[in-house]
Protein backbone atom coordinates (compact mmCIF):
# COMPACT_ATOMS: atom_id res chain seq x y z
CA UNK A 1 0.00 0.00 0.00
CA UNK A 2 0.96 3.46 -0.99
CA UNK A 3 0.85 6.30 1.84
CA UNK A 4 0.56 9.91 0.85
CA UNK A 5 1.54 10.93 4.38
CA UNK A 6 4.65 8.24 5.57
CA UNK A 7 7.96 7.56 4.44
CA UNK A 8 8.55 3.64 5.24
CA UNK A 9 12.13 2.17 5.02
CA UNK A 10 13.28 -1.20 6.21
CA UNK A 11 16.71 -2.42 6.06
CA UNK A 12 17.75 -5.88 8.17
CA UNK A 13 14.33 -6.13 10.10
CA UNK A 14 14.19 -2.49 11.17
CA UNK A 15 11.28 -0.27 9.72
CA UNK A 16 11.69 3.23 10.10
CA UNK A 17 7.81 4.86 9.35
CA UNK A 18 8.47 8.68 9.55
CA UNK A 19 5.49 10.86 9.89
CA UNK A 20 6.28 13.11 6.63
CA UNK A 21 3.97 16.50 6.86
CA UNK A 22 6.92 18.98 7.62
CA UNK A 23 4.41 21.78 6.84
CA UNK A 24 1.67 21.00 8.94
CA UNK A 25 4.22 20.37 12.27
CA UNK A 26 3.16 16.59 11.34
CA UNK A 27 -0.16 17.13 12.66
CA UNK A 28 -2.23 14.51 13.20
CA UNK A 29 -5.20 14.49 10.89
CA UNK A 30 -7.80 11.61 10.03
CA UNK A 31 -5.86 10.71 6.91
CA UNK A 32 -2.07 10.19 9.02
CA UNK A 33 -4.08 8.23 11.91
CA UNK A 34 -5.83 6.06 9.17
CA UNK A 35 -2.52 5.48 7.45
CA UNK A 36 -0.59 4.71 10.53
CA UNK A 37 -2.96 2.18 11.70
CA UNK A 38 -2.89 0.53 8.29
CA UNK A 39 0.79 0.61 7.85
CA UNK A 40 1.55 -0.51 11.93
CA UNK A 41 -0.81 -3.54 11.30
CA UNK A 42 0.80 -4.42 7.89
CA UNK A 43 4.54 -4.38 9.93
CA UNK A 44 2.95 -6.03 12.72
CA UNK A 45 2.53 -8.97 10.21
CA UNK A 46 5.41 -9.24 8.33
CA UNK A 47 8.00 -11.41 9.65
CA UNK A 48 10.34 -9.88 8.49
CA UNK A 49 10.30 -6.94 10.65
CA UNK A 50 11.81 -7.24 14.11
CA UNK A 51 11.48 -3.56 15.29
CA UNK A 52 9.71 -0.87 14.46
CA UNK A 53 10.92 3.47 14.56
CA UNK A 54 8.56 5.45 14.24
CA UNK A 55 9.52 9.79 14.00
CA UNK A 56 8.45 13.06 12.18
CA UNK A 57 9.75 14.74 9.12
CA UNK A 58 12.24 18.06 9.66
CA UNK A 59 14.01 19.34 12.49
CA UNK A 60 11.35 20.73 14.36
CA UNK A 61 8.82 18.63 15.05
CA UNK A 62 7.98 14.71 15.89
CA UNK A 63 4.17 15.44 15.62
CA UNK A 64 3.11 19.03 16.89
CA UNK A 65 -0.49 17.71 18.12
CA UNK A 66 -3.62 16.91 16.33
CA UNK A 67 -4.90 18.68 13.03
CA UNK A 68 -6.93 21.81 14.77
CA UNK A 69 -7.62 23.27 11.43
CA UNK A 70 -9.81 19.78 10.56
CA UNK A 71 -10.87 19.53 14.46
CA UNK A 72 -12.18 23.11 14.87
CA UNK A 73 -15.62 22.74 13.20
CA UNK A 74 -16.68 19.00 14.33
CA UNK A 75 -19.58 18.18 16.22
CA UNK A 76 -19.53 16.46 19.18
CA UNK A 77 -20.25 13.14 17.86
CA UNK A 78 -17.82 13.32 15.27
CA UNK A 79 -14.82 14.60 18.10
CA UNK A 80 -16.30 11.36 19.92
CA UNK A 81 -15.71 8.95 16.55
CA UNK A 82 -12.31 10.98 16.03
CA UNK A 83 -10.64 10.23 19.48
CA UNK A 84 -12.30 6.47 19.55
CA UNK A 85 -10.17 6.53 16.08
CA UNK A 86 -7.20 8.14 17.65
CA UNK A 87 -7.20 5.50 20.62
CA UNK A 88 -7.59 2.55 18.25
CA UNK A 89 -4.20 3.69 17.04
CA UNK A 90 -2.16 3.94 20.09
CA UNK A 91 -3.90 0.62 21.46
CA UNK A 92 -2.88 -1.26 18.02
CA UNK A 93 0.90 0.05 18.94
CA UNK A 94 0.74 -1.09 22.35
CA UNK A 95 -0.42 -4.78 21.16
CA UNK A 96 1.79 -5.10 18.73
CA UNK A 97 4.50 -7.92 18.94
CA UNK A 98 6.72 -6.01 17.49
CA UNK A 99 8.25 -3.13 19.72
CA UNK A 100 7.98 0.30 18.57
CA UNK A 101 10.66 3.07 19.46
CA UNK A 102 9.54 6.53 19.42
CA UNK A 103 12.63 8.98 17.82
CA UNK A 104 11.02 12.30 18.79
CA UNK A 105 13.05 15.02 17.04
CA UNK A 106 11.02 17.79 17.62
CA UNK A 107 7.76 19.49 19.46
CA UNK A 108 5.27 16.00 20.90
CA UNK A 109 2.59 18.00 21.91
CA UNK A 110 -0.84 16.98 22.17
CA UNK A 111 -1.78 13.80 20.07
CA UNK A 112 2.00 14.05 19.45
CA UNK A 113 3.16 12.88 22.96
CA UNK A 114 -0.07 10.49 22.72
CA UNK A 115 1.75 9.00 19.93
CA UNK A 116 5.32 8.64 21.46
CA UNK A 117 3.64 7.46 24.81
CA UNK A 118 1.74 4.73 22.99
CA UNK A 119 5.57 3.44 21.65
CA UNK A 120 7.41 0.80 24.18
CA UNK A 121 10.09 3.72 24.62
CA UNK A 122 11.03 6.75 23.96
CA UNK A 123 14.38 8.60 22.83
CA UNK A 124 14.53 11.83 22.34
CA UNK A 125 16.16 15.21 20.77
CA UNK A 126 18.12 17.44 23.01
CA UNK A 127 15.79 19.98 21.26
CA UNK A 128 12.45 18.17 21.76
CA UNK A 129 9.51 19.93 23.37
CA UNK A 130 6.52 17.83 25.13
CA UNK A 131 3.19 18.76 26.70
CA UNK A 132 -0.45 18.42 26.32
CA UNK A 133 -2.04 21.85 25.56
CA UNK A 134 -5.45 21.03 24.99
CA UNK A 135 -7.32 22.41 28.06
CA UNK A 136 -5.65 25.69 26.18
CA UNK A 137 -8.16 24.84 23.31
CA UNK A 138 -11.33 23.98 25.71
CA UNK A 139 -10.79 20.50 25.38
CA UNK A 140 -8.88 17.27 26.95
CA UNK A 141 -6.43 14.88 25.40
CA UNK A 142 -8.52 12.09 23.22
CA UNK A 143 -5.87 9.66 22.07
CA UNK A 144 -5.15 7.96 25.60
CA UNK A 145 -2.69 10.64 26.84
CA UNK A 146 -4.49 11.06 29.97
CA UNK A 147 -4.35 7.03 30.76
CA UNK A 148 -0.95 6.73 29.58
CA UNK A 149 0.47 9.30 31.17
CA UNK A 150 -0.97 8.53 34.79
CA UNK A 151 0.18 4.87 34.41
CA UNK A 152 3.93 6.16 33.24
CA UNK A 153 4.80 9.20 35.70
CA UNK A 154 1.55 9.01 38.53
CA UNK A 155 -1.09 10.48 38.88
CA UNK A 156 0.55 14.16 40.41
CA UNK A 157 2.66 14.87 37.62
CA UNK A 158 0.35 14.27 34.85
CA UNK A 159 -2.07 16.00 36.46
CA UNK A 160 0.46 18.84 36.67
CA UNK A 161 1.14 18.61 33.08
CA UNK A 162 -2.29 18.15 31.59
CA UNK A 163 -4.29 20.70 33.52
CA UNK A 164 -1.34 23.39 33.24
CA UNK A 165 -1.10 23.03 29.55
CA UNK A 166 2.81 23.63 30.05
CA UNK A 167 5.39 22.74 27.67
CA UNK A 168 8.55 21.07 28.78
CA UNK A 169 11.78 20.52 27.89
CA UNK A 170 13.32 17.60 27.02
CA UNK A 171 15.61 17.35 29.97
CA UNK A 172 12.52 17.93 31.89
CA UNK A 173 10.32 15.06 30.32
CA UNK A 174 13.60 12.56 30.76
CA UNK A 175 14.06 13.66 34.39
CA UNK A 176 10.26 12.46 34.90
CA UNK A 177 10.81 9.68 33.13
CA UNK A 178 8.68 10.26 29.84
CA UNK A 179 11.70 9.96 28.13
CA UNK A 180 14.32 6.84 28.32
CA UNK A 181 17.22 9.13 27.13
CA UNK A 182 18.15 12.10 25.58
CA UNK A 183 21.04 12.97 22.43
CA UNK A 184 22.03 15.52 20.51
CA UNK A 185 19.74 15.97 17.32
CA UNK A 186 22.64 14.97 14.68
CA UNK A 187 22.77 11.70 16.63
CA UNK A 188 19.18 11.17 17.54
CA UNK A 189 18.32 8.14 14.70
CA UNK A 190 21.46 6.54 14.72
CA UNK A 191 21.06 5.80 18.78
CA UNK A 192 17.38 4.80 17.83
CA UNK A 193 18.85 2.20 14.85
CA UNK A 194 21.81 1.65 17.41
CA UNK A 195 18.99 0.24 20.33
CA UNK A 196 16.57 -1.63 17.75
CA UNK A 197 19.58 -3.30 15.83
CA UNK A 198 20.25 -4.89 19.87
CA UNK A 199 16.39 -5.58 19.85
CA UNK A 200 16.55 -7.18 16.21
CA UNK A 201 19.77 -9.57 17.28
CA UNK A 202 17.65 -11.20 19.72
CA UNK A 203 14.79 -13.96 19.18
CA UNK A 204 11.80 -12.38 18.14
CA UNK A 205 9.65 -14.51 20.57
CA UNK A 206 11.19 -13.71 23.46
CA UNK A 207 10.88 -9.79 22.43
CA UNK A 208 7.48 -10.46 21.55
CA UNK A 209 6.41 -12.23 24.85
CA UNK A 210 8.23 -10.28 27.04
CA UNK A 211 6.79 -7.01 25.49
CA UNK A 212 3.23 -9.15 26.34
CA UNK A 213 4.22 -9.78 29.77
CA UNK A 214 4.56 -6.26 30.68
CA UNK A 215 1.69 -4.74 28.63
CA UNK A 216 -0.59 -7.05 30.51
CA UNK A 217 1.09 -7.47 33.55
CA UNK A 218 0.47 -3.70 34.37
CA UNK A 219 -3.62 -4.34 34.42
CA UNK A 220 -3.21 -7.11 36.72
CA UNK A 221 -2.28 -7.71 40.08
CA UNK A 222 0.86 -8.17 40.82
CA UNK A 223 0.53 -12.37 41.85
CA UNK A 224 -1.93 -12.62 38.54
CA UNK A 225 1.24 -11.08 36.45
CA UNK A 226 2.99 -13.45 37.91
CA UNK A 227 1.06 -16.52 37.05
CA UNK A 228 1.10 -14.97 33.03
CA UNK A 229 4.66 -14.32 33.22
CA UNK A 230 4.87 -18.19 34.26
CA UNK A 231 2.49 -19.52 31.51
CA UNK A 232 4.63 -17.57 28.84
CA UNK A 233 7.73 -18.59 30.27
CA UNK A 234 6.96 -22.37 29.70
CA UNK A 235 5.01 -21.76 25.80
CA UNK A 236 8.37 -20.41 25.05
CA UNK A 237 10.25 -24.00 25.80
CA UNK A 238 8.49 -25.81 23.53
CA UNK A 239 9.30 -23.65 20.35
CA UNK A 240 12.60 -23.66 18.24
CA UNK A 241 13.98 -20.17 19.40
CA UNK A 242 14.04 -21.84 23.13
CA UNK A 243 16.18 -24.52 21.74
CA UNK A 244 18.54 -22.49 19.38
CA UNK A 245 18.91 -19.40 21.77
CA UNK A 246 20.04 -21.80 24.31
CA UNK A 247 21.73 -24.20 22.02
CA UNK A 248 24.18 -21.62 20.58
CA UNK A 249 24.84 -20.53 24.42
CA UNK A 250 26.32 -23.91 25.61
CA UNK A 251 28.28 -24.16 21.86
CA UNK A 252 29.25 -20.22 22.09
CA UNK A 253 27.99 -19.37 18.92
CA UNK A 254 25.72 -17.04 17.47
CA UNK A 255 21.92 -17.74 17.80
CA UNK A 256 19.95 -18.11 14.46
CA UNK A 257 17.09 -17.27 15.38
CA UNK A 258 13.72 -18.29 12.83
CA UNK A 259 10.47 -17.14 15.02
CA UNK A 260 9.57 -19.86 15.43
Amino acid sequence: MEFKNLLIESCDGITTVTINRPQALNALNSDVVRELECALYELDLDAAVKVVILTGAGEKAFVAGADIKEMAEISSFEAHDFARKGQRLMLLINKMRKPVIAAVNGYALGGGLELALACDFIYASEKAKFGFPEVGLGVIPGFGGTQNLARLIGPNRANELVLSGRIITAAKACEWGIVNELFPPEELMAKALGTAREIAAKGPLGVAYAKDAIVNGLSMTKEDGFRYEASLFGVLFATGDQREGMGAFVEKRTADFKGK
